[in-house]
């Protein structure tokens, strides 16, 4: 599989806040616009302390943004606009305070407003004191960030402006934007525009009485994150889940199930339309037979329920005349590559995601890591942020589902 290097046309919102270090934001602009990008950038109070917006204007060919009460910009609802219009938001350099108010959720100033609104990958490249990036407050909030997805680049160590040794230097512009446009975690700019994605997530619940069920742990962390990264790249995303306790993506349609058997008639009916199908529901695999009409009382020393296999629903898509590029996941405890490339081929899967579950991985964690398997090739998403990992793994579907050619993406131009 090709990677695609073409950038062009990229939209980035650069923040640039208070810190001597907004001086090198300027190259940084100026490079990202020779790979093409499209730079808006959006300046604090405090950053024009130390240098002109007339600058930024200069260099990037667009007027500078700074003030969340622009009425020529927000006649029209401008910021909500302008975090609509963005591929990715970076900020360079960041300081302990836009950390701070991310944290926390403030939206004090356009910058955070921006950062709120926009449902896009954000990354920051830290520039502050050695002694306040090493603050337990600054760290805690660091870890907070990248829990929820936000990439850190940086700081880097060195002399810095006060004399001070140590971490704080804002990473130099050449490596931003490499790591913007080379580094694995790409920039999904719009990679699955104008494709009807269908994804499963969650458990399902098997009854056995009117009070119990048979389960798992999946909590639905990883397809909700898979279906919010999908609908940032661009798709129509359907995503129909099992009981769970998370919110809605925005701008996703969501179709509550129960059971596998309902799991299997609500993907069915909507995936004639769908270009992509992500099964990374944890379905069970049996059901009882019958269902209690009371609840069973506890009488007997030992109880026997007779179980039946449940519906296939990954195989049935996978088996379907011009069906959908088909995604499977794979959940296992041990030997997870030959099982994963075992069920690649047994199913007729276009690929599959496989991890180790366990105690202390896998369901009910906040990261992940996933063995990507095709027809051609694999790769390994090392351990992060499951929205993170998310966002990994649908640039790599959306690359992957552009190169076969026996696809639905061979009769589109999207």
């Amino acid at each position: 599989m090709q990677k695609n290097e073409n950038h062009n046309g990229l939209r980035i919102i650069l923040g640039v806040t208070g810190g001597i270090a907004a001086y090198k934001s300027l190259d940084l602009v100026r490079q990202l616009r020779e790979r093409g990008a499209e730079v808006q950038v959006v300046m604090t109070q405090s950053a024009k302390t130390f240098i002109s917006p007339s600058a930024f204007q200069a260099v990037s060919g667009r007027r500078v943004r700074d003030d969340l009460w622009d009425e020529a910009a927000e006649a029209a609802m401008g910021h909500i606009e302008l975090a609509r219009w963005a591929d990715l938001v970076l900020i360079a350099p960041a300081t302990a305070n836009v950390m701070g108010s991310l944290a926390v959720g403030l939206a004090g100033d356009l910058l955070t407003t921006l950062v709120l609104a926009a449902q896009v990958p954000v990354i920051l490249a830290p520039a502050m004191n050695q002694a306040m990036w090493a603050n337990q407050a600054v760290q805690q909030n660091r870890t907070l960030l990248e829990g929820r997805g936000i990439r850190f680049l940086g700081p880097a160590e060195g002399e810095q402006a006060c004399g001070d040794q140590g971490l704080g230097r804002m990473v130099e512009p050449t490596d931003i934007v490499q790591a913007v446009f080379e580094a694995p975690i790409q920039v999904a700019s719009q990679s699955l525009k104008g494709l009807t994605t269908v994804i499963t997530a969650g458990p399902t619940r098997e009854p056995i009485d009117p009070v119990r069920y048979i389960t798992n742990r999946s909590s639905g962390k990883m397809g909700f994150a898979l279906a919010a990264a999908a609908q940032q790249a661009g798709a129509h995303v359907i995503l129909v889940s099992g009981p769970v306790s998370i919110d809605t993506p925005p701008g996703v349609d969501k179709i509550e199930v129960e059971t596998a058997e309902e799991m299997y008639e609500a993907v069915h009916l909507r995936v004639k339309e769908a270009d992509l199908f992500i099964a990374c529901a944890a379905v069970s695999d049996y059901r009882p037979v019958t269902e209690a009409n009371e609840k069973l009382k506890r009488k007997e020393t030992t109880l026997s329920l007779e179980l039946v296999r449940s519906p296939d629903t990954l195989a049935s898509v996978a088996k379907l005349d011009n069906g959908p590029f088909t995604v499977g996941f794979a959940a296992e405890t041990q030997n997870v590559t030959k099982n994963a490339r075992a069920k690649l081929i047994k199913k007729r899967l276009d690929m599959i995601a496989a991890n180790r579950v366990g105690p202390d991985c896998g369901f009910d964690q906040e990261t992940n890591s996933l063995k990507v398997f095709w027809k051609d090739g694999d790769i390994e998403l090392e351990q992060a942020s499951k929205p993170v990992i998310a966002r990994r793994l649908v640039q790599l579907i959306a690359e992957c589902y552009r190169s076969v050619p026996s696809k639905r993406s061979a009769s589109q131009d999207v």
